[in-house]
Formats: structure tokens, sequence, C-alpha cells
């Protein structure tokens, strides 16, 4: 071996020990690094005509398994999903707390029927009354900040789409530069490790936010997709748009996340292609599971103001008040009166004595004053009852009905007082005369709380024509399948439901809409598209002078229904004045006459019907996860409190599940990946011990150099 060949394979050897040394100094300055995966320095023998001549550094190259790779940033973005759901879930848990919290919902519930039943008890006791309202006002109150509890974690959630998909262009655009690089890097045969560790940062922390997959080039470049297949990362980023809507409120019509691919200049719809992560979560959370839950405490509050009310109508307090102003119920005075069964309107002095006694029996579309032969009523509107109740009243009363209220006065001193029929009661949408009119409601609304309206399809449907009704159909997979508007025309609701059923210009394709006997209206899912859903997106039409609007009168859409947790409160009369709360009843029993007293001090028959309101059955509308049942308001609580702990109890096993996996997989990846000390250590030592070996190597060649120059 020449001396020549002895310098060559030493220095070699010297390059070789540095470029080692240098990557296991760089993967232990990097052990504590998140994503960072250690490098190694390959060598290959150096060989010139068939003889060793030293060693070769082929490269420094990164330790990877990009399977490993890809199984952890799918596990991370489950994970990453699973534990946001999970933690909102249990934050709105926490706020509506349990039976045994003195300040949950249910609790005030309870204490508000305990506060009835000592008002029954003893009637004239006030500050049983007061206590009464105070505790249902409680109740209300609470309904209502729970439901803005969920309006916050909406806007929350919304908020944070906006600022993750931010942080998504963000890394696609640095991830797009770095490729850049390591092609330059990689074509020039250099060290391109530590823009690829970067990447690989970057990309797991990407994984947080989407599901993604990555491919990876032979010039070291990286390409991002969704794992539907979507490019996120080509020769260039892809840009993603998203404007918050700043309000977490039902009814709001949020926008939707856009794409603008690699390289492209149109704009597609993104959030079809977003299957996990954070982005996934937070639309989880916007649109299901949010919605759902302020659907289910929307329809738990109303239904109680319901049951409430309904008892109240059929009492009355002592003495009776002299005007019962109902509700606005949307209908319109040309409306058909609709109603079958029978009532009782009774005029009653301040000392509880019958003044006037007039019965009405809807199905014979007759009125008998004062146990007189029963007249017509002379038509079926709410008009003509309204005059020939009018008439009936004589000087004793009078009647109105305006702007979807009705509204009944007694003369005087008089009060007006009420009472169901008890073989054959008045009967619209399910509810009596006055329930239905709210004309002795305990808890009030300014706008429907049910939405059996009575209604059938040949009554005019009293929308000004050109109002619209704008509806977005959702496919299965969260894509937008149609945006229909329907301009209202035509006079009736059987109008109305002929454009809504029509197959080209409304929603005939998907479903097809009638209105029942209650005067509900009723979506059927045409066949094959059962998985479609049918949103409301706005709705700007008015029902005459009522303000009412179609989806409020039907209750279409999240604002009709989850909104009603916001709108009960105890009538303002009684607050302020605890001896209208209605804890006696109208006693007819027998052959009543004029003078008799039918409404007496001390009697708490009302207040007990009162308390019934909690165990009696009742049917319960579809909301949020609940289909429509009959149930006692009692067991809806229970149930309703069980439906929110098992979705936060179930978000948190499958965030502990997700967190399992995730870890599982890192560790795996990390095996392969990872730094280990001991193994740098050792690293270190050969190349150091092989570093001295060269250098004293390229000494004694040189000591060789200089005796032969000595010599000659």
């Amino acid at each position: 071996m020449s001396l020549s060949s002895i310098l060559g394979s030493a220095l070699s050897g010297l390059q070789a020990s540095q470029i080692g040394l240098r990557s296991a100094s760089n993967n232990v300055a990097n052990v504590n690094t998140p994503g960072y995966a250690r490098t190694e320095a390959n060598f290959t023998t150096r060989v010139i005509d068939g003889r060793g001549f030293g060693v070769s550094v082929t490269g420094v190259v990164r330790v990877a398994d990009a399977f490993l790779q890809a199984a952890s940033v799918r596990a991370s973005a489950e994970a990453s999903a699973s534990e946001i759901i999970g933690q909102s879930l249990d934050r709105f848990q926490r706020q509506v707390g349990t039976f045994d919290d003195q300040g949950s919902i249910f609790s005030r519930l309870n204490q508000a029927f305990s506060s009835i039943a000592s008002a029954a008890v003893d009637p004239s006791l006030s500050v049983s009354r007061l206590s009464v309202a105070s505790d249902l006002q409680s109740f209300f109150d609470e309904g209502r900040r729970l439901s803005g509890e969920l309006r916050a974690l909406r806007e929350e959630a919304d908020s944070r789409i906006s600022s993750t998909v931010n942080r998504v262009n963000e890394l696609a655009s640095e991830i797009a530069a770095l490729n850049q690089q390591v092609q330059s890097l990689t074509s020039a045969s250099a060290d391109s490790t530590g823009a690829q560790n970067r990447q690989a940062e970057l990309i797991d922390e990407l994984s947080q936010y989407l599901d993604i997959r990555t491919t990876s080039n032979a010039d070291g470049r990286i390409f991002v997709s969704t794992t539907d297949g979507v490019a996120l990362v080509e020769n260039g980023a892809a840009i993603l748009r998203y404007s918050a809507s700043g309000s977490g409120a039902a009814g709001v019509d949020y926008a939707r996340i856009t794409i603008q691919p690699p390289g492209g200049t149109t704009q597609m719809d993104f959030n079809p292609h977003i299957r996990s992560g954070d982005l996934a979560a937070f639309l989880n959370l916007r649109d299901e599971e949010l919605p759902e839950l302020m659907e289910e405490i929307g329809e738990f509050v109303a239904a109680a103001a319901d049951a409430l009310n309904r008892e109240h109508n059929d009492a009355t307090a002592y003495p009776p008040p002299s005007v019962l102003e109902g509700r606005n119920t949307g209908l319109l005075a040309t409306d058909s009166l609709g109603f079958t069964g029978a009532t009782t309107i009774a005029v009653v002095d301040s000392g509880g004595t019958l003044v006037k006694r007039i019965d009405v029996d809807f199905d014979a579309g007759t009125m008998s004053v004062d146990g007189a032969a029963a007249t017509p009523i002379g038509g079926t509107t709410i008009t003509d009852f309204v005059t020939s109740l009018n008439t009936a009243l004589g000087a004793d009363g009078s009647a109105g009905f305006a702007n979807g209220q009705m509204t009944i006065s007694a003369t005087g001193t008089d009060g007006i007082s009420m009472l169901q029929d008890e073989t054959t009661p008045s009967d619209r949408g399910g509810r009596g005369f006055s329930h239905f009119f709210g004309l002795n409601d305990l808890v009030e609304a300014g706008r429907p709380l049910f939405f059996q309206s009575g209604v059938s399809g040949t009554d005019a449907h009293g929308f000004t024509a050109g109002q619209t009704l704008d509806f977005r159909i959702n496919a299965a997979n969260g894509s937008v399948a149609q945006n229909i508007s329907i301009s209202v025309g035509g006079t009736s609701f059987n109008d109305l439901l002929t454009q809504l059923n029509d197959p080209v210009s409304g929603l005939g394709r998907y479903a097809t809409f009638s209105i029942n006997g209650a005067g509900e209206l009723v979506e059927t899912p045409v066949a094959g598209f059962d998985s479609f859903d049918v949103e409301l997106v706005s709705d700007n039409t008015q029902r005459g002078g009522t303000t009412i609007a179609f989806s409020q009168l039907f209750g279409v859409g999240l604002a009709a229904q989850a909104g009603r947790a916001d709108l009960p409160d105890v009538a303002p009369r009684i607050r302020s004045d605890s001896s209208q709360l209605a804890l006696a009843r109208l006693d007819l029993a027998g052959s009543t006459a004029i003078g008799d007293v039918v409404v007496a001090a001390g009697d708490g028959r009302g207040g007990h019907a009162l308390q019934s309101a909690m165990t009696n059955q009742r049917s319960f509308a579809a909301a949020g996860g609940f289909s429509a049942s009959t149930s006692s308001l009692e067991n809806f609580t229970a149930r309703i409190a069980g439906d929110i702990g098992t979705r936060a109890a179930r978000a948190e096993r499958a965030a502990q599940s997700a967190e399992s996996l995730k870890s599982a997989a890192d560790q795996k990846r990390a095996d392969v990946e990872g730094v280990s000390l001991d193994e740098e250590l050792a690293n270190m030592t050969i190349f150091q011990q092989s570093y001295n070996a060269s250098a004293r190597l390229l000494q004694t060649a040189k000591e060789l150099t200089d005796t032969l120059l000595s010599i000659v």
C-alpha cells in the first residue's frame, strides 16, 4: 500500500467520523424535540480499481417509518377530536348539575312543584303563592342560562374553527416552502434532514387539526392531502377560507369552509372532506351535539311551561281576574275556530258569585247563556265566535281578537273564569279553549311554545306573496346537495304545501310535507333520501298582523325549536300580584244557577291540579336525540339529565380510547424514530475512536513520509 493511499484512507476516515459525530450530536441535542426523528450517517467502502481506498459517506438520513408515521397522525387526529368533544360536553354537564345540586335546573323544577303543593294546601297564604312564582321563575331563568351556555359553547366552537383554519393555512404554506428546500438539498446531495425533521414536526401538528395522509417523493418532497384525497400541499399549498359568524345562536346560517387547491383558482366546499381532528370536532359540536342539546333543553322548558299552563287555564284565582288576555297564537281572525268539545265561560263577582254562565258546545256550534236554549254561534271563524260571545256576554263583559290574541273581560269588578267540560272537553291541537288561546297562562312567551297550531290545509296561510323560505339540503356526508328558495304564493296552506312538495322547484325530491289533524307540519323523507337533512336557512314570512313566521308557527328549524328555552317567564301579572295565581276551580257541579257561589276562598283544587302537571302523562315532540314520546314531565326530566350525562360519559370514554390508541401508535413510532442516548453515546465513542485512529494513521503516514524524505 502506498503512502498516498494510506493518507487518502485516513482522510476519508476523519471525514466520515466527523459526519458521524455531527449526526450523533444532533440526535443528542434533539432528544426532547417533539416529532424529531433521529438521523444516521450511511457509509460505504470507497473502491478504486478494485482496491479499497477508505470510506465514503453516502448520506445522512432520517430513521423514519412511513407506515408508523401514518398510523400516528391518524391516531392523533382521532384523539384530538375526541378530547375536544369530551371537554366541551363535560363542561356543559357541569353547568347543568345533578338532581342533588340545589342550583340545578332539575332541583329548581322540583322546588317549584314543592311550592305549588304548599300553596295548594293553604291558598290563603300569600307567602306560599309568592314562592310559587319565584321558584318557577328561577327554573325558567336557569333554562335561559343553560341555553345561553350552549350558545356560548357553539360560538366558541365557531371561533375556533376560524382560528384553526388560519393555522392550517400557515402549516400548509410552511410545509410547501420546506418541500422546495428539501428538493434543492437533495438534488445537491446535501444533508436535508433538518428540513425533513421540521416537515415532520409540522405534519404532526397538522394531523391534530385534520385527518391527513402523506406521500413521499423521490426528491424528498412530501405531498399532503386529506384522507379522501383533497390536496393540501403539492407544488404549493392550498388555501382554506372561513368567516366566523360571531354568534352561537340558533338559526344562524353558518358559513362553510372552502378550499382553493394548490395552484388553483376555484374554491370548493371543504366541509365534507373533514372527518377527524380539531376541525371535525368543532364542526360536530357546532352543528350536531350542541344543537341537539339546545333542542332538548328547549323541549324540556317549553313542555314544563305548557304542562303548567294546561292546568292553570282550567283553574281560577280568587277573586277571578277581570281581564284575561291571551297569547299571540299566530292565528288570524278569519281562521277557522277549529274546536271540538265543550267549555264554560263564567262571569263571577268579587265574592265568587256566578253572574253569567255561557256554555259553549263547539261540536254543535252553539252557545247557551245562563241555562237558556242554545243558539248558533253563527259561523265557523274566530271572528264569528267573538261576535257570538260578545252577544252572549251582553253588558257583563266583552271579547276581542286582534293580532293573534284573544281577550275576554268582565265589566266593573267582576271577573272571568273558565272550566273545561268534564266529559267532552274542548280541544284544538290537543289543548282546551282557554289553554290554546293562553287566556289564563301561568307562563307567558312572545311566540308559540308548541307547534300544534290547529290550522287545516284549507285555511288561508296569511303570508304575503313573495315572502321567502330558504332551505339547504344536506347530504349524509355533510355536503350541500341543493339550496332551495321558496317564494310564498297561493292563498291557502294547501297551496303552500304544494309549493313545498314540488319535486322541481320545492323540496319534494327529498321530503313531503303535510298538516296533521292537530295542525302540525309533518315532514316525511322520500325513500332514498332518508339520511338527507332539510335545513331551514332563513324565513322572512310574517302571518298577517301577528308577526309570527311560518317557522315559528310550525316549529321548523333550530331557532323555533331550541329558542323556546329563552322565551318563558312567569306571567308578570302573577309575579306582581300573587292573588292571581289560579289555585281554585270554578264549581259548576249540580244545577248551578245565577247567584250561586262558584268560586270560593281557600279552594285549592286548582293548585292540586297544577301540582299534578309534574306527573300527568303528556306528549313530547322529537328533540335532539329524543324521538317523540308520551311521558310525564317528571320522567322526561330524568331522561334529560340522563342524556346529558350519557353524552358526556360517552365522549369521555371515546377520548380515553382514542388517547390510548394514540399513545400506542406514538410509542411504536418513537421506538423506531426516537433518540436513544445510550445508543448515541456508543456511537459517539465509536466515531471518536475512529477519528483518533484515522488521525493516528495520518500522523504515522506523515512520519513515514518525513523519514523517507530524510533518507533521500
